[in-house]
């Protein structure tokens, strides 16, 4: 059976090799460089308007730089600028000829780590920046971790201001081996490293003069040529149910369709399907992305679907294969990351967001709180606070239909909600 799973996952990947869009985020210390790689890359890449150029270089020339300051193209809110950090999660789009890319410029500082969170989340592939001049720090560990609990596949770190090292190949191999140490105990199966200058632009667009003894390719290289067809779940298919879609009209009057995102697998016309949670399978009669009747849908396709027979299905049920269930549990062990002032609460109630279903909850248990540091699991506190990460024990009101995080991102996430204010309190990967 495993084996009748792999083969199919390799035929279905082999329709969708072209994937031309790259969701990556950048992590790193504080001043380590990650706006200015950014910057960098926007301006090597002619991806810059003329007013945006015009506008960093009159505010360069008004700070005093000798240089143009690229970093000024992401870093947009003011506390910003006054204070030369990166706050906010900063979104920029670019492309080549071979890819398109959305860079998520995320925060350095240890209390923005739940902006961090939030940027990497959707993210293909984490681009982590170490000042050569401080080596791995604090943060740099904080950041791979987080990459890694996210379950992000792909990892280019990038030893930055080689340029004020004097290009020292001894320096980058020293960065190389006590980040791979580190990195040993995490779940990142591809990482590669480069050295660079995103100041001076050495190894960010085009290979350097100053780095001879690097032979490895430069970084919007790497970009471009990544491999990350093999990340999506064409296997296990998934389509939670948004809206349930009846025409107020006569002459539609036995018209109903189900619209929502497909989560993971691949359905297609004919193909039968159980709808969970009641149990009943049907045949799926035709699939329309708007007003379009198409032969296929796939993550991360909305879509509607009509099927073969009248179900009780409303918001919150699952489209599944029968021989393919998710599952259904109201007791849900899972990884969070806490994201507000208030601390966890042990036996607190919550609203919680899991696909397009929403149930209220309570924290049964808090089995640990992880050491980012050390990675050490601290199973004697009870206190989860703004940037911790801790595993708890959920029990909901309803059984969540979902899969591990590991399995399947979209399936396997989940958001904690405050009822009364709709502020949302923690992201969290079930187990």
């Amino acid at each position: 059976m495993n084996q009748e799973r792999v083969m199919d996952n390799s035929e279905r990947v082999s329709n969708y090799q072209k994937i031309d869009l790259l969701r990556f985020a950048t992590a790193g210390s504080v001043d380590d460089g990650k706006s200015t790689l950014i910057g960098r890359l926007l301006f090597d890449t002619q991806s810059i308007l003329d007013d945006q150029l015009e506008a960093i270089i009159n505010t360069s020339k008004q700070r005093g730089n000798a240089y143009l300051d690229l970093s000024l193209l992401t870093d947009g809110l003011r506390a910003e600028r006054e204070q030369g950090i990166t706050i906010d999660v900063a979104y920029r789009y670019f492309s080549t000829p071979k890819r398109k890319f959305i860079i998520a410029d995320c925060p350095g500082h240890v209390q923005y780590t739940r902006n961090m969170i939030t940027g990497a989340s959707t993210a293909n592939l984490i681009l982590i920046l170490i000042d050569a001049q401080k080596g791995v720090t604090e943060q740099t560990r904080r950041h791979a971790f987080i990459a890694s609990l996210l379950q992000i596949k792909h990892a280019v770190v990038c030893i930055n201001k080689m340029d004020a090292v004097a290009y020292d190949e001894k320096i980058f191999t020293q960065i190389r081996s006590e980040f791979l140490a580190f990195a040993s105990k995490l779940s990142i199966p591809d990482i590669q490293f480069i050295p660079i200058s995103a100041l001076t632009g050495d190894n960010v667009v085009t290979a350097s003069t100053q780095l001879l003894w690097y032979k490895g390719p430069s970084l919007l290289y790497t970009l471009e040529q990544v491999n990350i067809v093999s990340d999506y779940n064409r296997i296990d298919c998934r389509f939670p149910i948004q809206l349930v879609i009846r025409p107020q009209n006569p002459q539609f009057a036995e018209y109903r369709g189900y619209a929502g995102r497909v989560e993971g697998g691949v359905f297609k016309p004919g193909d039968e399907v159980l709808a969970l949670p009641s149990g009943f399978t049907t045949k799926v009669k035709a699939i329309f992305s708007g007003t379009k009747k198409i032969t296929e849908a796939y993550a991360p396709m909305s879509v509607e679907m009509l099927l073969e027979n009248e179900l009780d299905i409303s918001r919150g049920d699952m489209l599944v294969k029968p021989n393919n269930k998710a599952n259904q549990s109201q007791d849900v062990e899972v990884m969070i990351c806490w994201m507000h002032q208030k601390p966890l609460q042990l036996n607190g109630k919550y609203l919680l967001r899991h696909t397009s279903n929403a149930v209220r909850c309570i924290v049964k248990d808090i089995r640990y709180k992880v050491n980012i540091n050390t990675l050490h699991r601290d199973q004697e506190t009870t206190l989860i606070q703004l940037n911790d990460i801790g595993r708890i024990l959920i029990r909901t009101t309803q059984p969540l239909l979902y899969d591990s995080y590991a399995k399947n991102k979209n399936t396997g996430s989940l958001l904690l909600i405050d009822e009364y204010t709709n502020e949302t309190l923690a992201a969290g990967m079930i187990l």
